[in-house]
C-alpha cells in the first residue's frame, strides 16, 4: 500500500470516527448535531472544555469507548502524516544531492569552504 493511500485511508477513518461520534451523541444524549460534533472533536483532540458532558449511562460508557478508539485513530493519523511528510522531504533532499553531485562532476569550481588536504610530512635530512 502506498504512503499516499495510507494517509487517505487514515483520514477517511478519522472522518468516519468523527461522524460516528457525532451521530452517537446526537441520538443517545439528544444534543443537536452541532453540539454533538463539537463534543466529539473536543473529546477526540483531548482538549476537553467541559462545557458539554454526557449525562446518560450509555453516553458515559460510549464516551470512554470513543476516547480509546478515536484517540488511537487520531494518533496513528497524525503519526502517519508526519512520516509521509518526512519521507517526501528525504526524497527531495536525495534528489537535490544527486543533481548537485552531477554538477560537481562537470569540473565546476570547488566551493571556497572545501576542506584543505593535509600537507605531506617534511623529512629533514641531516647536514653532513
Amino acid at each position: 500500500m502506498s504512503s499516499f493511500l495510507k494517509i487517505v485511508t487514515l483520514f477517511l477513518t478519522l472522518a468516519l470516527v468523527i461522524t460516528g461520534g457525532t451521530l452517537f451523541f446526537h441520538h443517545v444524549e439528544g444534543w443537536n448535531y452541532l453540539d454533538a460534533y463539537f463534543f466529539t472533536v473536543v473529546t477526540l483532540s483531548t482538549v476537553g472544555y467541559g462545557e458539554i458532558v454526557p449525562v446518560t449511562t450509555v453516553g458515559k460508557i460510549g464516551t470512554t469507548v470513543f476516547i480509546f478508539v478515536g484517540l488511537g485513530v487520531f494518533a496513528v493519523t497524525i503519526q502517519q502524516f508526519g512520516a509521509f511528510t518526512l519521507r517526501k522531504r528525504e526524497e527531495h533532499t536525495e534528489w537535490l544531492i544527486a543533481h548537485l553531485g552531477h554538477r560537481h562532476q562537470r569540473d565546476e569550481p570547488h566551493a571556497a569552504n572545501a576542506d584543505d588536504q593535509p600537507e605531506p610530512p617534511k623529512h629533514d635530512t641531516p647536514n653532513a
